[in-house]
């Protein structure tokens, strides 16, 4: 049952931006007079599951759900219809139309979902506001990834500034602020009272990234009943259940989730010795712990005191817009910013396809994690969509401001040939993606 709530959150989040993306496009064409013969949610390959025919358009349903469409009339576009393209330029046709016409009618999808991700941020932080974190009533201070040990950190550390600016935000953004937005000075307060500024290298990000250790902050949880494990992964092959509680690894007794996370990471791809406790019975095993150091469950947040730390600050009508716009432009941001991160090897190998979009989706329906995520794959998106890839709106876009500046538009045949590219390109990627997704099922990473 879990499974189809995730993938109802997937399918209507992935529909709401694939419909407004489209009418990104269908909104410009129509008040240029460009006609427009369908618009279409999902791809009707061979046959569609609805359609209707209203004045010029065809609207439908199609029954593969890997994106959607709008054709264009006289534009070399994914349905490759050179026939139309062979008969002389008719004044309802996209290619009759000035250049500067057909760039905003290219741009109108990718502006629609920037749109949509602002005001889906907006609407969140009005309705549900912001988590905050108070350091000050932190009683165990973080968790921090062992692979920061050796610049200073330490377990149960308490950041009390980034860069010289107070900081309150939880845990989990702090690892975006090494990653995305490269801040290398942190105040911390030690356990034992010490206060002192740890300076990080300037490329710590991919340092974390090519180490596995991105999720470098958290709170402090005490190894207590687990949350959930995930299917597949190395803890479901071991036999632990949601409930079970992890005791020792090679015979080092654990009291805090984060000496397992240290314990699994500093013994990868090594054999080791974990017990942990189910009902009323105790089971040891030995297995080989995968290259990232993980088992593949989330612990408890409950088990811990320090969830009294984190309250929700809510804003004004007017301060909502503003953070609002500001969570929008960070998202853009880091959007860009990470692709520095595909471009490694490890980035290869973790770029997902439908399976790794569900997984930002909860198992149970929570309408502000959706209305976040909605408003994040909206940001994605557009960013994605600027790509200068044919097949793609940045594709299109980049032939256009060629035609502006050349006084000329690009060869028709050429064109052609460069959508055939995109397409192909596009299908490789989409493939790719998809088989990273079902390689890591099968191995349960």
């Amino acid at each position: 049952m879990d499974i189809w709530v995730r993938v109802a959150q997937v399918l209507l989040s992935l529909s709401i931006l694939i419909v407004l993306h489209e009418f990104g496009h269908f909104l410009p064409a129509r008040l240029f007079k460009t006609k427009v013969e369908k618009f279409y949610l999902f791809f009707d390959w061979k046959f569609s599951l609805f359609k209707k025919k209203v004045g010029e358009t065809e609207w439908g349903i199609g029954w593969l759900p890997l994106g959607g469409y709008v054709k264009i009339s006289g534009m070399v576009d994914e349905s490759m219809d050179t026939e139309q393209l062979a008969q002389p330029a008719q004044p309802w046709e996209f290619r009759s139309k000035p250049a500067w016409q057909r760039l905003i009618i290219m741009l109108g999808g990718i502006i629609v979902n920037v749109i949509v991700g602002f005001v889906l941020f907006i609407m969140v932080v009005g309705v549900w506001g912001e988590e905050k974190m108070d350091y000050s009533k932190v009683q165990n201070g973080l968790s921090v990834h062992p692979y920061l040990e050796q610049y200073g950190f330490k377990p149960g550390d308490k950041i009390l500034a980034v860069n010289g600016e107070p900081f309150n935000n939880t845990p989990n953004k702090l690892s975006g602020e090494i990653l995305i937005f490269d801040k290398s000075d942190f105040k911390v307060q030690h356990q034992d009272g010490k206060i002192e500024t740890i300076h990080l290298p300037e490329d710590m990000g991919m340092k974390l990234w090519t180490n596995s250790a991105e999720s470098a902050f958290d709170l402090r949880y005490f190894s207590g009943p687990i949350n959930s494990v995930e299917k597949g992964s190395t803890a479901d092959k071991l036999g632990i259940k949601k409930g079970d509680r992890i005791l020792s690894i090679n015979n080092h007794e654990v009291l805090y989730h984060d000496e397992i996370v240290s314990e699994l990471y500093k013994n990868r791809n090594k054999k080791i010795e974990l017990s942990y406790k189910h009902l009323d019975s105790v089971y040891t095993k030995s297995f080989k712990v995968n290259n990232e150091g993980k088992l593949g469950f989330r612990p408890n947040i409950k088990f811990t005191p320090d969830t009294s730390a984190i309250y929700t600050q809510y804003y004004g009508f007017g301060e909502c817009f503003g953070k609002g716009f500001e969570k929008g432009f960070n998202m853009i941001y880091s959007n860009v910013k990470q692709f520095k991160y595909v471009f490694t090897e490890k980035g290869a190998t973790s770029v997902g396809g439908v399976g790794t979009i569900s997984k930002l989706f909860p198992t149970s329906w929570n309408w502000e994690i959706f209305w976040t995520t909605t408003a994040f794959l909206s940001m994605m998106l557009a960013v994605m969509n600027l790509l200068p890839i044919p097949a793609l709106d940045g594709g299109h876009v980049m032939f256009l401001i060629y035609e502006m500046i050349a006084r000329k538009p690009a060869p028709q045949r050429f064109m052609e040939y460069a959508q055939y590219a995109g397409f192909f390109i596009l299908l490789g990627l989409m493939i790719y993606a998809n088989g990273n997704d079902i390689v890591k099922w099968l191995s349960g990473s």
